[in-house]
C-alpha cells in the first residue's frame, strides 16, 4: 500500500463527512494505531480464514473495513471482467458505529480496547436504534474477530467476549423475525412477474434477461442464501446418486449438495441453453474451447458474475410488478425473505425440521452435522415438498 494510503483507508472507515475532523491534513494512519499497515495485515489474515467471498464481505461491511481489502484477498479481482464494481450500497442509519469507525472516532487503537470500550459501544448502537438482533449479530463477528487476534497473540484477550444475558443479548433473548413472511402463492406470483417484465428493447436480449431472472427467483426457492446463489459456477450443477444436485459452497467454506427440483431444472436449462444460443451467435467459436463449468451460473451480459446488488435490485424490481399476490409487501421482498419462505412452507408440508435445517445449511444446528453427503438422499429433502406447494398455489391475477 502506498505512504498515502492509509488516509484513504482512514477515510473509508470513518466516513467520508466525519473524516475531516479526525485527522490533520498531513495524517497518514488511522486515529490512535501507529503501524496501520500490520493492524491491516492482521485483519485480512482473519479475514482469509474464510474461503467465501460472500462471508468475508459480510464481516467486513460490519466492522467498517474497505471492501476492497476482502476483495484483494486470494488474488481475487476487484471488478468484473468488462464492467465497473457494483454500486456500494447505500449507508444506513448505523453505518457510521461500525466498530473500526466507532474507535477511529474514539482515537482508539482496536487492539488496545477493553470491555468497557466494547460496552459503550453496544450502548451507542442502543441509542442509535439498532434492534436487540442487530446488536447480537454485531457483537458476534466483533467477538469471531477478537477470538482469532487473542489465538495469534495479537490480544492478550478477546474484549468481545462479554455475558450476553446481563446485556440483554443471550441467544434465547430473540425479537420475532422482522422477514416478510412469504406464501407460496406469492412466490409463484414472484416467478410469474420474471417472466413478463421487460428487459430490453431488444427481443433476443429481452427473453435471455427474462429466462435469468426467472433462474435467479426459481434458485431462491431452494432456500439458498444470496451469497451462495451469485457464487455458483455452471459446473456445480451435476448428478449424483441418479439425480440433478447443486454443489453449493455455504458459510465456513463448507460445501453442500442440494437438491434441484424440476422447477429449478427446466428454468436453469432454459437459461443457460438461451444464453449459450445468444453468446455463440455473438461471438465466434474457438478452436478447442473447453466446456464452460468454470462459468458463473448466473451471468452477465459479458459473461462476468452477478452482484448480490445486482440480484437484490432485480429481485425488488421483480417484487413490485408481481401483482396483487404481493400487495403490501413487494418493499419488504428481499433475497432472504425466499430462504424464509423456503424453511415455512417446508414445515407447514410437514417435512422433517432435520431435512430442512441441512437443505439450508444451518451449521448452527447440532443435528444438521449428522447429515453428510453419504448419507443424504432424496427422501431427505424437503425441496420437492416446497415446488410441489409452490406448482399447486393459484396462479396470480392479472
Amino acid at each position: 500500500m502506498a505512504a498515502s494510503e492509509p488516509l484513504v483507508v482512514l477515510e473509508a472507515l470513518a466516513g467520508h463527512r466525519s473524516a475531516p475532523s479526525l485527522v490533520t491534513p498531513d495524517a497518514t494512519d488511522w486515529p490512535g494505531v501507529a503501524d496501520p499497515e500490520v493492524l491491516r495485515a492482521q485483519l485480512v489474515d482473519w479475514l482469509g480464514q474464510y474461503a467465501n467471498a460472500g462471508t468475508r464481505r459480510t464481516y467486513a461491511y460490519a466492522l467498517g473495513l474497505p471492501i476492497a481489502w476482502v476483495d484483494a484477498i486470494g488474488g481475487a479481482p476487484t471488478r468484473e471482467a468488462g464492467r465497473g464494481a457494483p454500486p456500494p450500497a447505500q449507508a444506513g442509519p448505523l453505518h457510521d458505529l461500525a466498530w473500526f469507525r466507532w474507535c477511529a472516532r474514539q482515537t482508539l487503537d482496536p487492539r488496545d480496547a477493553t470491555a468497557r470500550h466494547v460496552k459503550a459501544w453496544l450502548h451507542a448502537l442502543d441509542a442509535a436504534g439498532a434492534q436487540r438482533r442487530t446488536r447480537q449479530r454485531m457483537l458476534s463477528t466483533l467477538s469471531a474477530l477478537y477470538g482469532h487476534l487473542a489465538e495469534t497473540g495479537v490480544v492478550a484477550a478477546n474484549p468481545a467476549a462479554l455475558n450476553r444475558a446481563r446485556l440483554g443479548l443471550s441467544s434465547t433473548a430473540r425479537d420475532a423475525s422482522p422477514t416478510v413472511r412469504l406464501t407460496a402463492e406469492q412466490l409463484k406470483a414472484l416467478l410469474v412477474a420474471a417472466a413478463r417484465l421487460p428487459y430490453s428493447r431488444s427481443p433476443r436480449l429481452a427473453r435471455l434477461y427474462a429466462l435469468r431472472a426467472v433462474a435467479m427467483v426459481a434458485l431462491l426457492t431452494l432456500g439458498l442464501r444470496i451469497s451462495e446463489v451469485v457464487g455458483l459456477d455452471r459446473g456445480d450443477l451435476y448428478r449424483s446418486g441418479g439425480d440433478d444436485v447443486l454443489r453449493v459452497l455455504g458459510k465456513g467454506g463448507l460445501h453442500r449438495e442440494v437438491y434441484v427440483t424440476d422447477l429449478v431444472r427446466d428454468a436453469l436449462t432454459a437459461y443457460l441453453t438461451e444464453r449459450d444460443r445468444v453468446r455463440d451467435a455473438a461471438v465466434p467459436a474457438r478452436r478447442g474451447r473447453t466446456g464452460a463449468g468454470d462459468a458463473p451460473m448466473l451471468a452477465t451480459r459479458e459473461e462476468g458474475r452477478c452482484s448480490r446488488v445486482d440480484l437484490y435490485t432485480l429481485l425488488r424490481r421483480i417484487a413490485a410488478q408481481a401483482g396483487p399476490a404481493l400487495d403490501g409487501v413487494a418493499d419488504r421482498v428481499h433475497p432472504h425473505a425466499l430462504r424464509h419462505a423456503y424453511v415455512t412452507i417446508a414445515l407447514e408440508q410437514d417435512a422433517r425440521i432435520q431435512h430442512v435445517q441441512a437443505d439450508v445449511g444451518h451449521a448452527t444446528i447440532a443435528t444438521t452435522q449428522h447429515y453428510d453427503r453419504g448419507r443424504r438422499t432424496r427422501a431427505s429433502t424437503a425441496a420437492d415438498l416446497v415446488a410441489a406447494a409452490i406448482a399447486a398455489a393459484p396462479a396470480p391475477s392479472s
